[in-house]
């Protein structure tokens, strides 16, 4: 019977460390679960004395789970996608009974993104250590965002990482999955109208060109009809001032990025986000979405609301909201309910008050918070559906109109062009 270590969590969150006997891990794991701790690491005394001797003759330690490798900061950047899946299966092999170490080691192997794949190992290595599961993943800010590490630290306070790490992968496939879904909605419309642009572009500059030439030969100074007249005013001002037009959209998209960097930049660019035609209540609808999800989420998890609500203050992604989201903030720490500043704010719809008013009690706040995202998550889907449906044939109308009417004025002077050369 082998001899094993273990640092565990209690029901009140404070760590404790100790020894027992069992015939493997997986026995050692259901001795000190039995006990009412929740088990952060097991090792085997053997095998730490092991590592201990590779740590003295230089070696990596935690069976080679450091990477002294430094890599540029475009390469330590993880996508969403490669966190969520990262977060969805450590979610399984915890709930499955494995314990937290084992489970890192088991993702270190298997992970391809090398940024996470050094996170991962140093996190082990912080655990190891002694450090919590939280203070690990608080020393990688650029991977995880307060709002991970802190229902992570809630699920070991309250003793319930697994079912913390379940409601964090579900989340974040939720918010990839909306995310997607609006991204897909406004990238043809986008692509559409560039493509558009450029046509019409190219035939204003070369093409219309060329045909002023033709008919100022061949029509020796006779007026060209109003509509050819108009078009050619176009294509020359073009023409001549393509310099001041390139100049111009350069300096606009170097502005909006330079706006984006300051708060009083963010909040005009997503004040105009919100209330811009048609896209206006998709975006709207997707910050209600997600400050909902966020807010329900971290509290289901045990996170205390005032902090709940600075961690979804940061996190919501949405200057506008985030304004709405601190005054709300203060108002609570005052000592009143959610919903009055919620509908003071202006920014959340009239159904949304309504039902965190019910929450509130009925002392059901995180899932009436978690009902009210998954509403606005169908109207996403839906409000998208209709955008993609409406947008596509408003969009070849347009440009089947703007490039029939350049046709037009420019067959028009041809018309008595052929009719003298009859």
């Amino acid at each position: 019977m082998a001899k094993f270590k273990y640092t565990a969590l209690d029901s009140k969150g404070q760590e404790s460390q100790g020894e027992i006997e069992a015939d493997s891990q997986t026995v050692a794991l259901g001795k000190i679960r039995e006990k009412g701790f929740f088990p952060t690491n097991v090792v085997e005394l053997n095998a730490k004395t092991a590592r201990k001797k590779e740590r003295t003759s230089g070696s990596p330690a935690g069976s080679g789970m450091k990477m002294e490798i430094k890599m540029p900061i475009f390469l330590s950047r993880v996508k969403p996608k490669h966190l969520m899946v990262f977060t969805r299966q450590l979610a399984t092999l915890v709930n499955a009974g494995l314990p937290l170490m084992r489970g890192l080691r088991v993702l270190f192997k298997q992970e391809k993104n090398p940024a996470l794949k050094r996170a991962i190992g140093e996190m082990a290595e912080s655990i190891e250590s002694g450090s919590t599961f939280a203070e690990s993943l608080s020393q990688h800010p650029r991977i995880f965002n307060k709002l991970f590490v802190n229902m992570v630290k809630a699920g070991e306070v309250g003793g319930v990482m697994d079912v913390v790490l379940v409601r964090l992968a579900e989340f974040m496939e939720k918010a990839q999955k909306i995310k997607s879904k609006v991204i897909s909605a406004m990238v043809y419309p986008i692509v559409v109208l560039i493509m558009a642009t450029c046509i019409l572009a190219f035939l204003m500059i070369f093409i219309v060109p060329k045909f002023k030439e033709i008919f100022n030969d061949l029509l020796e100074g006779e007026s060209l009809p109003g509509l050819t007249q108009f078009v050619m005013n176009i294509s020359t001002t073009l023409t001549r001032q393509l310099p001041i037009v390139i100049i111009v959209i350069v300096a606009l998209v170097v502005l909006s990025k330079v706006l984006a960097k300051t708060a009083l930049g963010r909040y005009s660019l997503d004040q105009v986000k919100i209330h811009m035609p048609v896209f206006g209540t998709l975006v709207q609808k997707t910050a209600v979405a997600r400050f909902t999800r966020t807010l329900g989420t971290l509290m289901s998890s045990g996170v205390p609301v005032l902090q709940a609500l600075n961690i979804v203050k940061e996190t919501v992604g949405n200057e506008v909201v985030s304004r709405a989201v601190s005054v709300i903030h203060d108002s609570v720490k005052e000592g009143e309910n959610m919903a009055p500043p919620i509908a003071s704010s202006k920014v959340f719809p009239p159904m949304v008050v309504s039902m965190v008013e019910v929450g509130e009690e009925t002392g059901a706040l995180p899932e009436m918070l978690m009902k009210i995202a998954d509403s606005y998550d169908d109207d996403v889907d839906n409000t998208v559906a209709g955008l993609t449906s409406i947008i596509e044939p408003i969009l070849i109308i347009g440009l089947a109109l703007i490039v029939g009417t350049i046709v037009i004025a420019l067959f028009m002077p041809l018309i008595s062009i052929i009719g003298k050369l009859s």
